[in-house]
């Protein structure tokens, strides 16, 4: 199980970076998405999958039993949903916004919002 989960870990990590490298503001934005899942799966995989053993420390034990899941990726998995998909929202604005001032998701057509007769910055100091 833990192999076919890496290969889908791997599946959407290429396919985010993929997304991300298109010249559209909403391909770039599922493709963050898409990258907040795959960390989030990764760590999941990292933290062992079993259902045999819950990870709950039993009466006169000081330690988790053998071969039981570790629950602190779990609830660091929790954690990351919640910002990932505040930041997502956050994103989602942030090109809703700029697509109704510029009218356009295009990232080479919104250059054109950028002055034309900007000095250039210093070469050196």
């Amino acid at each position: 199980m833990e192999v076919l989960l890496s290969v889908l870990v791997g599946a959407f990590f290429a396919a985010a970076i993929y997304l991300i490298l298109s010249k559209h503001s909403v391909r770039m934005l599922l493709g963050i998405a898409i990258l907040g899942n795959a960390v989030n799966l990764l760590i999941f995989t990292g933290g062992r999958l079993t259902r045999e053993v819950p990870p709950i420390i039993g009466k006169g034990l000081d330690a988790l039993p053998p071969g039981t899941a570790n629950p602190l990726p779990q609830a660091l998995i929790l954690t990351a949903i919640v910002i990932s998909f505040s930041f997502f929202a956050f994103l989602l604005v942030l090109t809703y916004r700029a697509y109704q001032e510029l009218g356009t998701d295009n990232t080479d057509e919104m250059r054109l919002a950028e002055p034309k007769d900007d000095p250039m910055p210093p070469l050196g100091y």
